[in-house]
């Protein structure tokens, strides 16, 4: 039997610091269309408030040229200045049965380091990776950076 599970990894350094960085994704994210308007258009809180660990929200976003919609349920680890998302509902789900995307951000002597991480599990063999979602977050996380930076 094939292996329908797969991870995808990515770092990007970043200007902003660790804690900066990782407050917008913490407790700013409905500063997200802003900082990085071509990826995101727009978030909502379905369930819970903002910053609150395992709040569900409704991201639309664009991927490849297409708006598409995620539903997903937050998890904080502040200690380790980490964060996932959990997909409940979307257009990921037309291609994969489970999806969640993290970042830990790391600090560093100047500036800092996103290490980004994306696990899925396929409906088939022969259904793709998510690279393209993988290339809309590391596109995300050095707009956010710029934004972070530059505040």
């Amino acid at each position: 039997m094939a292996n329908l599970q797969g991870k995808l990894e990515a770092e990007v350094e970043l200007k902003a610091p660790a804690d900066k960085f990782y407050k917008l994704w913490r407790s700013e994210t409905h500063k997200m269309p802003t900082a990085t308007s071509k990826n995101i258009q727009g978030i909502k809180v379905h369930e819970g408030d903002w910053d609150q660990h395992g709040a569900i929200k409704i991201w639309n976003y664009t991927v490849e040229g297409k708006s598409e919609v995620f539903k997903e349920k937050v998890e904080f680890d502040d200690d380790n200045m980490s964060f996932t998302l959990h997909g409940i509902e979307g257009h990921i789900f037309d291609t994969w049965k489970v999806f969640k995307a993290g970042c830990k951000v790391v600090p560093k002597a100047q500036g800092s380091v996103a290490k980004l991480s994306m696990e899925y599990e396929k409906y088939k063999e022969s259904d793709p990776s998510p690279d393209k979602y993988m290339a809309v977050l590391i596109d995300m996380t050095k707009d956010i950076d710029a934004h972070v930076a530059s505040a």
